[in-house]
């Protein structure tokens, strides 16, 4: 069958939604004239991360099945669909592999928090997936190039003792096949049934390799081949470098000081993945005062070679795109003001030219090939236009459209997102992104909701953001500021101000008012709202900045620093398996030796300077930032007549997981923001784009 034919089957495919709520049946936009629900901009896509396996026969891709994540595998050939669940109950897939043309690996979580393992699945009976580990908190780190049925695998904690150790990296069969899906947390577990799933995960179990040491594992790293090649450990807060070296641990050369935090936070060097050559990784070096360019370092020498890629005014932040067979990188996607792609070979460099002028006014990101790479699956995407999903074919010369992610989605009714410059008081020159509601014009000001992403160590960036689209449909202007600490401005600052939360509020503050300053927002009608560590700027900011806003919204938010070092104490002294106590000692330092300082940063306790309402929201389970942040700010808040409202969710986790408490949260807020900044409606747009 031709390919033209068999995509534009499945670029037909329906997902079919839950059966109890009927706004998820529809996969076409809102007759004209009709307001955008809510659900319409929170609503899972219906299909992301497909996938070609390396002879191009068999698509994978994660699907939506209401709020329930599955995986689908597509013959191309025969047009047969399968699908995989998590399982009964709350569970679902959150990501896959393939290991080779007929066998994928998938992992499985509950409760959208808890990581229950990592099953394995063949073609042809994808829905009968076997369980290879399960409640080891399991995490996979490659699929060797050579051995590609034996993947590593992380087993970062033994759920079936006491002490939650950490067991180190794995090599897995996936050729024993059997054992049986068993949550050893759930309730009616006996004995019988743990020690069935524990030796099950033995027998799958290969080999297993020596943990790093001294400190805390915080991540490995493969070489090109996903041989496993690098480890980082957490020693008291400092980062260690490990390289293996005749199957044991040894120091890298590069001084432990030298390079920052290994994760999720901000790096003195920042590594991004393998090279080419033994020892050698791609990375950004240390802070010099300059912007950053991603360039080899060989990890066992220390030594710095060529830049692949170099900014003028950015340190580099983004990903790698590996040539399918040698894996060497053969391309860079960059993301910062605008989303870019560098190819580094003549033959993706024009296939990229060839795709932009296919997708005209949209970025253009190929997500990967067959290994023959004349078949490609591509990413396109806009501010207004959600991610659509296409192939194309170059032996045919052919393409078309896989699928729409979010179909319900007209983007002739979305609102375009600008880049907004703004000076921080210090002088640098800093990126927010600005989304105006319909009719917003200097002579009809509009309220403004400021949301600083959370983090902090992360960046907003331009494309398809729901949660602006959805205030910009009821009135709202959205500013998104990037501040010190989001990545791509490291250069800027000392590395102090990495760590600086004050300096952070300031940034926001400095957009704000940057925002105020064209002229096109009512000054009496602002209002900031966050989640994680957005939602503590956002306290912070009604806190220190009174007069400022209107209203503020957090979403798990932590008030106070020195309470959260002292709960990632506890989790430390009862399972020495948390890098974060020693993390935040080492960089924020000990509460009990700088009071003063911890006193600045918790919001928590100046509420008596808080002069508008607040809305708070938090999870029960959330394992980031513990709900006591949130309860002891509503004590608080009610302790000092500070008008408040409020949506705790005991069965949630940070942030709200669940579709259906997504969507009452931001009805909440809905509500709660019209009755204090008073939006005027915009018109409800143009008739939906013909499908």
């Amino acid at each position: 069958m031709r390919l033209s034919v068999c995509f534009s089957i499945l670029a037909a495919l329906a997902v079919p939604a839950a059966a109890d709520d009927p706004n998820l049946t529809r996969d076409t936009p809102v007759a004209a004239g009709e307001q955008i629900p809510l659900v319409d901009f929170f609503r899972p896509p219906v299909l992301q991360s497909p996938a070609l396996n390396q002879a191009g026969t068999h698509i994978a891709a994660i699907v939506s099945e209401g709020d329930t994540h599955l995986l689908m595998v597509y013959n191309v050939k025969t047009q047969a669909k399968e699908f995989a669940s998590g399982g009964a109950g709350d569970k679902d897939i959150d990501s896959f592999s393939w290991l080779n043309d007929t066998k994928v690996v998938y992992d499985v979580s509950m409760r959208k928090l808890w990581n229950l393992g990592i099953f394995a699945a063949d073609v042809g009976s994808i829905s009968a997936g076997y369980p290879l580990v399960q409640n080891y908190g399991s995490l996979l780190i490659s699929v060797p190039l050579h051995d590609r049925l034996h993947p590593l695998v992380w087993n970062t904690v033994d759920s079936f003792h006491g002490d939650n150790k950490d067991l180190g990296v794995s090599v897995l069969n996936t050729a024993n096949l059997g054992g049986e899906a068993v949550n050893i947390l759930a309730a009616g577990v006996d004995q019988v049934q743990r020690d069935q799933a524990r030796d099950s995960n033995v027998r799958h179990m290969d080999s297993t390799f020596p943990i790093p040491k001294p400190g805390i594992t915080t991540g490995y790293l493969t070489d090109k081949e996903g041989k496993l090649e690098f480890a980082f450990t957490s020693d008291g807060g400092r980062p260690l470098m490990f390289r293996l070296e005749g199957g044991q641990w040894v120091r890298c050369t590069i001084d432990a000081e030298q390079p920052g935090n290994v994760g999720a936070n901000p790096m003195r060097i920042v590594i991004y993945g393998a090279g080419p050559e033994p020892g050698q990784v791609l990375a950004v070096g240390p802070l010099n005062g300059k912007p950053r360019p991603l360039q080899f370092l060989n990890l066992a020498t220390g030594q710095w070679g060529d830049a692949l890629e170099t900014e003028k005014t950015y340190d580099f932040n983004g990903s790698l795109y590996l040539d399918p067979v040698s894996h060497d990188p053969i391309g860079v996607f960059t993301n910062h003001e605008y989303p870019r792609v560098i190819w580094f070979t003549d033959i993706y460099s024009n296939l990229q030219k060839l795709l932009n002028g296919m997708f005209k006014g949209q970025f253009v990101q190929i997500l990967g090939s067959n290994d023959a790479q004349n078949l490609f699956l591509v990413a396109t995407y806009s501010d207004k236009q959600p991610v659509l999903y296409s192939w194309v074919d170059l032996e045919k010369h052919t393409a078309g459209l896989f699928k729409k992610s979010m179909p319900w989605i007209d983007p002739e009714r979305m609102r375009p997102e600008q880049v907004m410059k703004y000076k921080t008081r210090d002088g640098r020159l800093l990126d927010a992104y600005l989304t105006l509601p319909a009719g917003a014009t200097k002579e009809h000001p509009v309220p403004l909701v400021v949301i600083p992403h959370g983090g902090p160590w992360v960046r907003d960036s331009w494309g398809f953001d729901g949660e602006a689209q959805f205030l910009a449909s009821r009135g709202y202007a959205v500013l998104k500021p990037n501040y010190r600490g989001s990545p791509g401005y490291d250069w800027m600052f000392p590395e102090d101000d990495l760590w600086d939360f004050l300096k952070m509020h300031y940034d926001v503050t400095d957009a704000t008012k940057a925002a105020l300053a064209l002229g096109m927002f009512d000054p009496k009608r602002v209002a900031i709202m966050g989640g994680s560590f957005g939602g503590y700027l956002a306290l912070q900011g009604v806190v220190l900045d009174p007069d400022l806003y209107r209203c503020a919204v957090t979403i798990a938010g932590v008030f106070d620093w020195a309470k959260l070092i002292a709960d990632k104490k506890w989790d430390y002294e009862h399972s020495q398996s948390d890098p974060e106590f020693n993390l935040l000692m080492y960089r924020l330092g000990d509460p009990e030796k700088n009071p003063e300082k911890f006193d600045k940063i918790a919001p928590v306790r100046h509420v008596d300077q808080i002069r508008v309402p607040v809305f708070v929201n938090h999870g029960g389970y959330d394992p980031i930032a513990d709900i006591t942040q949130s309860t002891r700010l509503i004590s608080e808040l009610d302790k000092h007549n500070v008008p408040y409202e409020k949506l705790i969710v005991t069965e949630e986790t940070h942030g709200m997981a669940h579709l259906s408490n997504q969507v009452d949260l931001y009805s909440r807020i809905e509500a709660f923001l019209g009755k204090y900044l008073n939006p005027t409606p915009p018109p409800l747009g143009p008739a939906p784009a013909a499908h």
